[in-house]
């Protein structure tokens, strides 16, 4: 199957556009945001992360005529009995922030022991082609503990309060190349990359 010259991207996350586009340049593929063409995002209506993912993709696919690649992770809390999961980012209710929903989950551990505070980030990436042709699928998992206070000024989402026993430090902590090589989503994405060099070869 051909390279295409154009993918589009089902987000306007600039956090999200900026880690993708590293990610995959070595594919010498043009990446541009759905924000770009007016498209709005989808509405998420799946129970899962793979779901959530091919809604977002093939929105963003049919709306543009474009392949589109669409990402869907969040943060399986155990002690919270696998939550926010795939209600991460709207976790503290309508007009939720990054601040508000981190605020919300250190409130609900607010009596769980530092043993108990594990925690991972799920992340389901995909490339799909407008005519549904295509799709390919790939996962990442990132292990870690949630800490009482935030620590650190890079990334976004819940990076603040993430711990990577490993590395010694937050997700908010690590550069952009170091968070790459170990977080969900750089893991599921160069996952799919892979996928991709195979199916355009």
């Amino acid at each position: 199957m051909a390279k295409p010259e154009k993918i589009v991207l089902a987000t306007g996350n600039v956090g999200k556009l900026r880690e993708i586009s590293k990610i995959l340049a070595d594919l010498g593929i043009e990446i541009v945001p759905q924000s770009e063409f007016g498209v709005e995002s989808a509405e998420e209506t799946g129970a899962t992360f793979v779901e959530n993912a091919l809604i977002k993709a093939r929105h963003a696919a049919v709306e543009t005529g474009l392949p589109a690649i669409a990402d869907d992770s969040g943060l399986v809390v155990d002690a919270l009995d696998g939550k926010p999961g795939v209600h991460s980012a709207r976790y503290s209710g309508p007009g939720a922030t990054d601040d508000s929903n981190i605020d919300k989950l250190l409130g609900e551990l607010a009596n769980v022991s530092g043993e108990n505070r594990t925690a991972a980030f799920h992340c389901c990436a995909c490339y799909v082609t407008p005519d549904d042709a295509a799709s390919l699928i790939a996962e990442g998992r990132w292990e870690g503990m949630i800490l009482k206070e935030r620590r650190g000024g890079e990334g976004f989402g819940y990076d603040p309060v993430f711990y990577d026993p490993d590395a010694g430090r937050t997700a908010a902590e690590l550069g952009p190349e170091q968070k790459n090589a170990r977080s969900h989503r750089g893991r599921a994405l160069t996952a799919l990359a892979d996928m991709m060099r195979q199916h355009f070869m």
